[in-house]
């Protein structure tokens, strides 16, 4: 591997790992009811979006590379309802998710270690004429998966208690109080109607 590829390995890792961390920092601080809650029609749930994370990269890194993730995962098989990867049973506590979803991690990050980007893999449940992939492609795959549900948790957490932020120490958001935020919002609405002609 050349020092070029390594660095673009390191990279790649970072954003996947930014990802990881932002999921996990949504739950920080909630209670087992609100980590748990449907806020949405479609039932998105903060420890849902981990465990479904958790499964998926499960598959992506360990799977499609001849690496299969040693633990058993029976909400992603064949034959489990619908959306069981999605929410928490109750015997599922939030440490056994979370702690999981780290042995996913350092699972999928020796898979990362052992393989050159260029590394060939493939996805099993992906259509046979686009199931080839290389090593970096699943790790862009990967972190558009992460972030995609980081803002989902994003979303999830603000409806829940009006929590937001990018990261612990970061919220990358303006600096506002609650008055300020609510003309803000105010401002949006408005203009929501004004053009929309309400």
């Amino acid at each position: 591997m050349t020092d070029a590829d390594d660095a673009a390995k390191r990279q790649l890792q970072h954003y996947l790992q930014s990802g990881r961390d932002a999921l996990l920092w949504k739950l920080e601080g909630l209670g087992e009811y609100d980590i748990r809650r449907p806020v949405v029609p479609t039932g998105t749930n903060l420890l849902g979006l981990v465990k479904h994370v958790a499964g998926v990269e499960a598959g992506y890194l360990g799977d499609t590379f001849g690496r299969p993730f040693p633990e058993p995962l029976p909400w992603m098989e064949d034959g489990a309802d619908a959306n069981a990867d999605m929410w928490a049973t109750a015997e599922e506590s939030r440490d056994s998710i979370t702690d999981l979803y780290r042995r996913v991690w350092a699972h999928s990050d020796a898979t990362i270690a052992a393989l050159d980007l260029a590394a060939p893999g493939t996805v099993a449940w992906w259509e046979a004429d686009r199931n080839s992939v290389t090593l970096h492609r699943i790790l862009v795959h990967m972190i558009a998966e992460n972030q995609r549900h980081a803002g989902h948790a994003d979303i999830v957490r603000e409806l829940i208690d009006g929590a937001t932020g990018l990261r612990a120490g970061n919220s990358n958001l303006p600096e506002g109080d609650a008055a300020w935020w609510d003309d803000y919002r105010e401002r949006l609405e408005r203009t929501a109607r004004s053009v929309g002609g309400r």
